[in-house]
């Protein structure tokens, strides 16, 4: 039987300032976020980080056409205000989180709206532990932005800072990315969406270096086709692909390669919980999972609960997004983390999720059981879910109406011990998400549809 969440978590609402939310700042480019929030995040970050020294700050960006335009917009806030810029320019968000952590910068940026369509943006900033952002200074961002004099000085003559073409930090992500593999792919065929995205210019190098036969697709961005029916988003072409083929496995990244999703050899999907599970289980058997614990949010399947209490795992649950995730694991010492979605965090190696990392520490499990996911996996039953996400004018407004709150309410006396119902906002779009779990598919469609019909019959949908 399914544990009932209680009312509190069925509709669960995390705290975001005005311009970030749980993954930067996000929104469609030169509508939400302009090239002046662009330049006013600069020109804080080069001051708030150069009072005492010169700053050295870290860009990367994707391939959307208007990460170039938020790019300079930044390097010109940071160079007015006195630092010294360093772009890995197209990358993967994990690498901009090493190269802080690893290098001496103050902080780092990434411009991304992950797995957003084209049309979107985002900053995130990175500070110098290659963490997310402290929100206290998010704030003091925020309310520069808004501010109607500009209160940081201006950097003159030799203070002025300069921008320096840094590829070579992205060569050094993609060679410490290959020393985490543990044995050679040769001979392995292996399948790689790159959702048109970072992990274009990272991903095959690494897995071609460590000798496998490596398959790419979706690998050709051109400003506007980045997530676009590819990825981890739209992970039905990387299934179709691996069948096609023959192949042993597939990888799916998003925009930004901050998440991972496979595809076994039959061509199903393995998800985040299912990666979790694996790597856990496999850590645990090796004496190398932290407190034998796992992070999860409240949206994983309560079908990885029951599995990992068989073979004796525990496990933490948190608001959803990594960044909490990642905090929980920091605060308590654990050592694997992630989302359902993909954003797998292994702590010793890395800060952030970490989609190429995440398919080598899979390939390691396979090549050390000497098997294949499917057979791994064997022992992991899901319950069946349903996620829905509908565009709202408002989410505050959808999530405060008191017919949504009763609806919600009346699927949960429904469901009883049998199920659970989870309504949240997006921290990153205007979506209210409606996701639940029940004894059968039919059952999670019609309670999700009970709940989305009042959300657009009261006016909230676009």
């Amino acid at each position: 039987m399914i544990a009932m969440i209680n009312m509190k978590e069925s509709f669960l609402e995390v705290s975001m300032g005005k311009y970030f939310g749980t993954d930067g700042f996000r929104g469609e480019a030169n509508v939400t976020l302009n090239v002046m929030h662009a330049y006013k995040t600069g020109r804080f970050l080069g001051w708030y980080y150069g009072q005492e020294h010169r700053a050295k700050i870290v860009i990367g960006k994707d391939t959307r056409r208007s990460s170039y335009m938020f790019e300079d917009a930044l390097s010109a806030g940071m160079t007015a205000s006195g630092a010294d810029v360093y772009l890995l320019h197209v990358t993967p968000t994990p690498s901009v989180a090493y190269i802080v952590n690893s290098e001496d910068f103050d902080c780092g940026v990434m411009v991304s709206a992950s797995h957003n369509p084209y049309y979107d943006n985002g900053i995130k900033v990175i500070n110098g532990n290659g963490q997310k952002l402290e929100a206290e200074i998010e704030e003091k961002i925020e309310e520069y932005i808004d501010s109607e004099t500009d209160t940081i000085p201006f950097a003159t003559r030799d203070a002025i800072g300069c921008t320096i073409d840094y590829q070579i930090g992205r060569t050094r992500y993609i060679g410490y990315l290959m020393s985490q593999a543990t044995r050679s792919m040769r001979g392995l065929k292996i399948g790689l969406d790159c959702s048109n995205g970072s992990a274009s210019s990272v991903a095959k190098i690494v897995f071609d270096a460590l000798g496998a036969k490596t398959y790419v697709i979706h690998d050709m961005p051109d400003g506007t086709n980045i997530n676009n029916g590819c990825g981890s988003t739209h992970i039905e072409a990387l299934q179709a692909f691996v069948k096609e083929n023959g192949l042993d496995i597939g990888f799916a990244y998003d925009g930004d390669a901050d998440r991972c999703l496979a595809v076994d050899e039959r061509g199903e999907v393995v998800d985040g919980d299912s990666i979790m599970y694996l790597c856990g289980k496999y850590m645990k058997e090796k004496g190398e999972l932290p407190n034998d614990t796992i992070v999860t949010t409240v949206m994983s399947n309560f079908g990885l609960y029951k599995a990992l209490d068989r073979v004796g795992i525990k496990y933490e649950k948190t608001a959803v997004g990594d960044k909490y995730v990642y905090e929980n694991m920091c605060a308590n010492g654990h050592g694997l983390g992630g989302e359902n979605s993909g954003h797998i965090i292994f702590s010793k190696y890395a800060t952030t999720g970490d989609g190429v990392l995440t398919s080598l520490k899979v390939m390691e499990v396979l090549l050390e059981k000497k098997t294949r996911v499917s057979m791994l996996l064997s022992d992991l039953q899901k319950y069946p879910q349903l996620l829905e996400n509908v565009r709202v004018k408002d989410k505050i407004a959808a999530r405060e109406d008191e017919d949504v709150k009763r609806a919600v309410k009346d699927v949960e006396e429904k469901l009883g011990s049998e199920g659970r119902i989870l309504v949240r906002e997006s921290g990153t779009e205007p979506l209210i998400r409606v996701m639940v779990e029940a004894g059968t598919d039919e059952l999670c469609r019609e309670l999700v549809g009970e709940v989305v019909d009042v959300i657009k019959k009261k006016g909230h949908a676009v």
